[in-house]
């Protein structure tokens, strides 16, 4: 009976159809599933894909370098920056990079497919723009390529940035660049009393090139600087010429800002831009000293939430950053806590003051360097005998570079209304 019924199945083409159109479907179906793991196991082995999240430092570096290297897109998006030229004129600059999408260049021999995306839904915290990121994928097995790529970019975008000084400020927790890259300012553009230029130079560069010193004898590796002095003896301009001299950038922290907490000061300390000058600029007026008051009392009630204690522990705590050059200016010496300039925060200490006879001579050969010397010798004589409540013979005149320098620029052409108009148009700008 049984044999007879399978027969009778086996004979029977509606069975047989249907047989057959499962066979078939099942078929297919193991057929896409087994190429879904075929495509999965190509994909994990053979393709590599590399994620740039928009706020790497590397995500404009290689946005940039793509338009140069993909010179048919046609998908672009406009990135204007600004260009000082050498004669001091700024002008805007339209650069193209690629817009939102896929985009495919050839490198290296190599196809490679870019999608940038953004997310609507997720914003920066720091600036408040969408959320990007750009995803390389292409074929290989070591991520070389991409290594390649990124060193590329990367010397490219420096390049740019070549002869000029980058001021960076806080923004959030992160520090971005503030205006567009100044042009680096010559050292012997800032004229200083005799020594201090160089003796700080010289500090600095010892510092810089002495690393593993410092790591063999586990000291920390982070220098202090503070310059003090009356307003305008050129304490910031040196500063900004230093940083040029030793190919540094600068990293300007109000330490008044609003909602400025000690985390975020220890955080922006530890996170700031490599080869950068971290300055703190009149640091006097954030606080002040604890052997006037018991309790620390901030000056401007408000407007910050950093502790005095959460400073000193920035700067020389557990979790201080180390390869770090800090600066701090102040008009006030005086008025500075002794814990806060103590060896470990402030490794050098230099008074930056009025002009000296030295400075006055040099500031007045800079301006007319086609004069010959015995002038500017003549224009300090004249200084001291036209102004005599400025000083006494055979003393410096106390006189800020600032001031000297507004009174040359009265004359910028002719040495000989320089010296002749001591009495009459100097004394304004006292």
């Amino acid at each position: 009976m049984i044999p007879d019924f399978i027969s009778s199945l086996k004979d029977n083409p509606y069975f047989g159809a249907g047989f057959g159109l499962v066979g078939l479907g099942t078929g297919l179906a193991l057929l896409r599933k087994a190429s879904q793991y075929a495509f999965i196991y190509f994909r994990r082995r053979y393709v590599m894909t590399l994620e740039i999240p928009s706020k790497d430092k590397s995500y404009h570096w290689v946005l940039r370098w793509i338009t140069t290297a993909n010179k048919k897109s046609q998908h672009l998006s406009v990135d204007t920056q600004f260009k000082q030229f050498n004669n001091g004129k700024v002008s805007s600059e339209f650069n193209f990079i690629p817009s939102l999408g896929n985009h495919f260049f050839f490198y290296r021999g190599t196809w490679i497919k870019m999608e940038r995306t953004r997310e609507s839904n997720v914003v920066d915290l720091n600036t408040g723009t969408p959320w990007e990121s750009l995803t390389l994928t292409t074929l290989g097995t070591t991520p070389n390529l991409y290594k390649y790529l990124l060193e590329e970019a990367k010397v490219k975008a420096l390049k740019s940035m070549e002869g000029k000084t980058v001021v960076y400020t806080a923004l959030g927790t992160d520090w971005r660049p503030f205006g567009f890259p100044r042009k680096k300012r010559p050292i012997n553009s800032v004229i200083l009393d005799k020594g201090i230029a160089a003796n700080i130079i010289g500090d600095i560069q010892e510092f810089i090139q002495n690393p593993i010193w410092y790591n063999q004898r586990g000291i920390p590796y982070r220098r202090g600087y503070l310059l003090y002095g009356p307003p305008g003896c050129g304490k910031s301009s040196f500063i900004q010429a230093l940083a040029g001299e030793i190919n540094h950038n600068i990293c300007i922290l109000n330490l008044s800002e609003r909602g400025l907490t000690d985390d975020r000061l220890n955080h922006l300390l530890s996170v700031a831009p490599e080869q950068s000058i971290l300055l703190l600029e009149d640091i006097d007026a954030v606080f002040d000293s604890r052997e006037e008051n018991a309790a620390v009392k901030k000056k401007f009630e408000g407007l910050t939430r950093i502790t005095f204690s959460g400073l000193l522990n920035a700067l020389d705590g557990v979790a201080a950053s180390e390869a770090r050059i800090l600066f701090m200016t102040t008009n006030y010496y005086d008025r500075l806590d002794p814990a806060l300039i103590r060896p470990g925060r402030v490794d050098f200490k230099q008074y930056v003051g009025p002009a000296s006879d030295h400075q006055i001579t040099e500031m007045f050969r800079k301006f007319y360097p086609e004069c010959e010397h015995h002038i500017s010798r003549d224009f300090l004589t004249q200084l001291k005998l036209r102004l005599p409540s400025l000083g006494e013979t055979g003393k410096d005149i106390n006189l800020t570079p600032a001031q000297l320098q507004g009174y040359f620029v009265m004359f910028k052409d002719s040495p000989e209304k320089a010296l002749a108009s001591i009495s009459s148009q100097l004394s304004q700008l006292l």
